[in-house]
């Protein structure tokens, strides 16, 4: 017995398929979609100025190995460039209480402040900085799934950061040196 089933693609409707096919298409690539691809910092060396057991190190270490043709420097002297940090801060603030008083939403805040400069300590980049911002919310009677939470989103503003600044390294066109007076 033979049955008789539809085409799941009728002649008709294979060209409309097509063209919204090709629209979409042409949609993504003309907005500006591209997927991450590699990226080429403008330095041939780098020398990351952070502690070896340090996430954002390690995680700089590990971008910079794996998407650049930049030479990670052992040492300072050896480096075009020295990526220095100035300063990193991790606070939390109360955005609202609950009728009882108990906190109810919580902001991380995460700011990293850094340079980039040469062996002489000169600028080639401008100081920069990022700052990252999470809300959360929060309940005194799941307080170990909430901390698990917290940490969790601390780990993820980290991961940012470290894609944050490879991004930046890469787009940023370093200004030439001064020459020695």
């Amino acid at each position: 017995m033979r049955v008789n089933r539809p085409p799941v693609l009728s002649s008709r409707r294979h060209p409309l398929t097509f063209w919204l096919l090709l629209l979409m298409v042409s949609i993504l690539t003309g907005c500006g979609f591209q997927l991450r691809g590699v990226y080429t910092l403008p330095y041939d060396s780098l020398y990351l100025d952070l502690p070896d057991h340090s996430v954002i190190g390690v995680g700089l270490k590990r971008a910079i190995r794996t998407s650049s043709t930049t030479r990670l420097a052992q040492t300072a002297g050896e480096a075009q460039a020295i990526f220095r940090p100035d300063g990193e801060l991790r606070d939390r603030e109360i955005l609202s209480v609950s009728g009882t008083g108990r906190i109810s939403e919580l902001r991380l805040y995460y700011r990293y402040h850094y340079r980039v400069t040469d062996s002489q300590g000169r600028e080639l980049i401008p100081p920069g900085r990022i700052e990252m911002i999470r809300d959360m919310t929060y309940d005194d009677s799941n307080i170990l799934a909430k901390q698990h939470n917290e940490e969790l989103l601390w780990l993820d503003m980290e991961k940012d950061l470290v894609d944050q600044l490879v991004r930046r390294l890469a787009a940023v066109k370093p200004k030439p040196p001064l020459a020695a007076e």
